[in-house]
């Protein structure tokens, strides 16, 4: 299976995805923070991204640009609450610097699931 990168700073949303993806077969790798995130991708490089865009330290926005510098093609998925309108526009901003697919908190088992097969079966085409 894949090994997959969760970049965010709140606790739950990596247990989450640690327990839904290992469950999965996949291997999970968590960061609290974009600076450590580009530490872990460097040390253990990851097939696949979920990357939350508000964080301390460093934010997803950068630490988009920043993972795409060391491996162009890595898929990202860029997550946010959507309960705002800066949420949204922010998520949007966030294909612009590169994250293949957007989605919203709270998360969506199918959907994440689902970014995971179509991001994956397109980069090993």
């Amino acid at each position: 299976m894949a090994r997959i990168l969760v970049v965010d700073d709140a606790e739950m949303i990596r247990v989450f995805f640690s327990t839904l993806l290992a469950q999965q077969g996949h291997e999970v790798v968590t960061a609290g923070d974009g600076v450590e995130a580009v530490d872990l991708f460097r040390k253990q490089p990851a097939d696949l991204v979920f990357m939350d865009i508000f964080m301390p330290r460093q934010e997803g926005l950068a630490t988009i640009t920043e993972l795409l510098k060391i491996r162009p093609s890595l898929p990202i998925v860029a997550m946010s609450a959507g309960s705002s309108f800066t949420d949204l526009e922010t998520l949007s901003w966030a294909k612009d610097f590169g994250a293949r697919k957007v989605i919203t908190k709270p998360l969506d088992v199918d959907e994440v699931l689902e970014s995971i097969t179509s991001l994956l079966g397109a980069a090993r085409r």
